[in-house]
């Protein structure tokens, strides 16, 4: 199998001009201009090969939106791998690493925890609770160090299979998914009441695999409908416009509210309530 641009009915592996294509600031040739001596460059798209030749494959990538031009190829971007060997047989889900960084400044290097699941095709990111997140800053950083902390998950896959049966098994009230979906609603708007539906709209399905009342699917229900946006309660706003939620574009909106529904999930499956919780912590 060719790791660098290999297609089949279960995934996609990017190859470089596919990565381009998505984010340019991936193959950037030096930082940003201003950025201090102590700054170390090592490319986003070394470690890309760092990894492949690891037998990380990438399978999606994004970079964040700019305002200021200064920014434009340097800007944050994310990547998401999955291990070649997943590619032939790709499960209901399947552990990812995701990688962020930027050659402006604004982002050191980081590692996450992610699942990908393919009913809905959608990717997932582990809270600070469950895989805490692999961090290098930009002085002195040497490319094998981060192709290197990648196998810390692969050691960590097996308590990632332990969490979603946990998940699987543990069975919500109505109560508990409302308090869910009302937790992940403050987890976007800061208050309930500043979201354009209510909590029990986000508990709607989208597909007959989503229905169900344990945590898994409920938490993948929500976590879909935040992030994907489209769906509506069918009320109005003030000036006659039917409300509903929008779709997130922003990597750090994006993999802070899966951490901080992630953690929600978790403190369910330990037997905690979420019913007098009033700070929310990702």
């Amino acid at each position: 199998m060719n790791l660098h641009d290999t297609m089949n009915f279960k995934g996609i592996a990017l190859n470089d001009d596919s990565l381009r294509a998505e984010a340019q600031s991936i193959f950037a040739a030096g930082p940003m201009a201003g950025v201090s001596n102590r700054y170390t460059f090592v490319p986003t798209a070394r470690l890309v090969d760092g990894l492949r030749e690891h037998d990380w494959v990438p399978v999606s990538a994004e970079e964040q939106r700019i305002r200021n031009e200064v920014r434009r190829g340097f800007q944050k971007h994310l990547i998401r791998f999955r291990r070649a060997e997943q590619m032939q047989t790709l499960d209901e889900w399947n552990v990812e690493l995701v990688l962020l960084n930027s050659h402006d400044k604004g982002c050191a290097y980081q590692l996450h925890a992610g699942i990908y699941r393919r009913v809905c095709s959608n990717g997932l990111v582990l809270s600070e609770g469950s895989f805490e997140a692999i961090r290098f800053r930009h002085t002195g950083l040497v490319t094998e160090e981060v192709v290197e902390a990648s196998f810390r998950l692969l050691d960590y896959v097996p308590r990632v299979g332990e969490l979603v049966n946990r998940f699987r098994a543990r069975a919500l009230d109505v109560r508990e998914s409302l308090a869910l979906a009302n937790h992940a609603l403050v987890l976007r708007y800061a208050k309930p009441e500043l979201a354009p539906v209510d909590a029990e709209t986000l508990l709607k399905a989208r597909r007959v695999d989503d229905e169900g009342t344990d945590l898994w699917s409920t938490m993948n229900r929500v976590q879909e409908n935040l992030i994907r946006g489209g769906v509506s309660d069918f009320h109005r706003d003030r000036h006659g416009k039917l409300r509903s939620i929008r779709a997130i574009r922003g990597i750090d909106s994006k993999v802070g509210l899966n951490k901080g529904l992630w953690g929600l999930a978790e403190r369910l499956a330990n037997g905690e309530s979420l019913a007098d919780t009033t700070t929310l912590t990702a």
